[in-house]
C-alpha cells in the first residue's frame, strides 16, 4: 500500500472554505435510523457479518417503526444534518409495518425544517413475499404522483437485489421509466449480494439489475464495495451513480470499494451514520490513502453533481457560512434555516425530547420481536 499523501486533497474554493461555501450533500442515508444513537439495544448474540447485522439489528428496527417513531427519527436526523451544513439528503427508507404514507412523514419533516430531500421506499420481499414488494413500489408511485413539496423529490426504491424477486426488480425499473425518475438500490455492499446473484445465474447483482432493466439512467447504487473495475465502468456507461459510505463500510467490515476510482459519477453518503459529511470525508481519506488524490476529490465533489440532477440548478444557491461541520448560518433555496448555529424552523430541544421519548417506545417494541 502506498503512503498517505502529504496533505488531504484540496477542493476548489467555491466548494469548501470558511465562508459562503456550498451546502453539503448526503448521497445515501436512512432517516429511519435517526433514533439509533439514543440507546439502540444490542443483539442477544453478536452478529457475524453484514447479513446478521441486518437480521439482528436493522431489520428488527425497521419492523418496529410506526408513524410517530418515524417522524421523530426523521426530524432528529434532518435537524442535525442542517446543523452540520447538509442542505440536501438522499434517503432510502423501509418500515415494513408502516408502508402506506411513510414517505409523507419523511417529506413533511423535511418541509418543516427546510432541507432538500429525495426519498423512496426500498421495496423488498424479505418479510411477506411478493405482496410486500408490490406495496413498497405502490408507495413510491403514490408519493411520486401526489408530492407537491418544492424541496422534496420522489424516487423509486429497492432494498437490494438479494431480497427481491426478478419480477419485483423488473417492476421497479418499469415504474422508474414510466415516471421519469431514478431507482435507488443497495448494490454489492457485501458478498451475500454477489453470492445470491450468482446462485440465480448472474455474474453479480449489477448484471442482474441491468439484465432485468431495473436501473434506468441516473439510478443511485449505494456502496458498490464488491464491484470490480469492469463493473464500475459498466455502471458508469449505464449512467448510474455509485455512492460510497466510508464510515458504514468500515464499521460493518465489508471492505473498501477500490474500483470506484474508475467511476465518473461517484459521491459520498452516510448510510444512516450521523449526518456529518466532513467526518465522511475524513474516513474516505483514511481508508483510501493509496488512491489518487484527484479520485478522492472527485468523489467528494460528486454530491453536488448528484443533487443538481435530482433537484436542479437551484442547489447552487444553497450556502453555508462558517467552518465545515458546524456552520453558523445555512441557506436553502434562499431561506435561512440555521441562524447563529440554531434552527429557524423548529425547536431543537423539542425535537430531541420527542426523539428520546419515541426511542424508548421503539426500542421496547424491537426487543419484543
Amino acid at each position: 500500500m502506498a503512503g498517505a499523501p502529504e496533505a488531504p486533497p484540496r477542493l476548489p474554493p467555491d466548494l469548501r472554505g470558511p465562508s459562503r461555501a456550498l451546502g453539503e450533500v448526503n448521497g445515501h442515508t436512512h432517516l429511519y435510523g435517526g433514533l439509533a444513537p439514543l440507546g439502540l439495544p444490542a443483539p442477544v448474540e453478536p452478529p457475524r457479518g453484514l447479513l446478521e447485522i441486518l437480521q439482528r439489528i436493522w431489520w428488527r428496527l425497521d419492523r418496529a417503526l410506526d408513524r410517530e417513531s418515524l417522524r421523530a427519527s426523521a426530524r432528529l436526523y434532518l435537524a442535525e444534518a442542517l446543523l452540520h451544513g447538509t442542505t440536501a439528503v438522499v434517503d432510502h427508507h423501509e418500515s415494513p409495518s408502516f408502508i402506506e404514507g411513510s414517505l409523507d412523514v419523511l417529506a413533511d419533516a423535511a418541509e418543516e425544517l427546510g432541507v432538500r430531500l429525495a426519498v423512496c421506499y426500498g421495496a423488498t420481499e424479505r418479510n411477506q413475499g411478493r405482496e410486500e414488494g408490490r406495496r413498497g413500489l405502490a408507495e413510491c408511485r403514490r408519493f411520486l404522483r401526489a408530492n407537491r413539496r418544492p424541496l422534496v423529490r420522489g424516487l423509486v426504491g429497492l432494498h437490494a437485489s438479494f431480497t427481491a424477486s426478478d419480477d419485483c426488480l423488473r417492476e421497479a425499473g418499469e415504474l422508474g421509466r414510466e415516471l421519469g425518475v431514478p431507482v435507488h438500490v443497495h448494490v454489492a455492499e457485501d458478498r451475500v449480494d454477489v453470492e445470491d446473484a450468482r446462485r440465480r445465474g448472474w455474474e453479480g447483482p449489477l448484471e442482474r439489475l441491468l439484465g432485468l432493466d431495473a436501473i434506468p439512467p441516473g439510478s443511485i447504487l449505494a456502496h458498490g464495495v464488491r464491484l470490480d473495475e469492469a463493473q464500475v465502468r459498466r455502471a458508469d456507461g449505464a449512467g448510474c451513480w455509485i455512492v460510497q459510505n466510508p464510515r458504514s463500510n468500515e464499521g460493518n467490515r465489508v471492505g473498501h470499494p477500490r474500483a470506484l476510482r474508475f467511476a465518473s459519477r461517484a459521491a459520498l453518503g452516510t448510510d444512516g451514520w450521523p449526518a456529518d459529511i466532513e467526518a465522511e470525508r475524513a474516513a474516505l481519506r483514511r481508508v483510501a490513502r493509496d488512491e489518487p488524490p484527484e479520485s478522492l476529490a472527485a468523489r467528494e465533489r460528486g454530491g453536488l453533481r448528484l443533487a443538481r440532477e435530482l433537484f436542479g440548478e437551484g442547489v447552487d444557491e444553497d450556502r453555508i457560512d462558517g467552518p465545515p461541520g458546524g456552520p453558523s448560518r445555512v441557506l436553502v433555496a434562499g431561506r435561512a434555516v440555521v441562524e447563529s448555529g440554531k434552527l429557524t424552523g423548529a425547536d431543537l430541544g423539542e425535537i430531541r425530547a420527542h426523539a428520546a421519548e419515541e426511542a424508548r417506545r421503539l426500542f421496547g417494541r424491537m426487543e419484543a420481536l
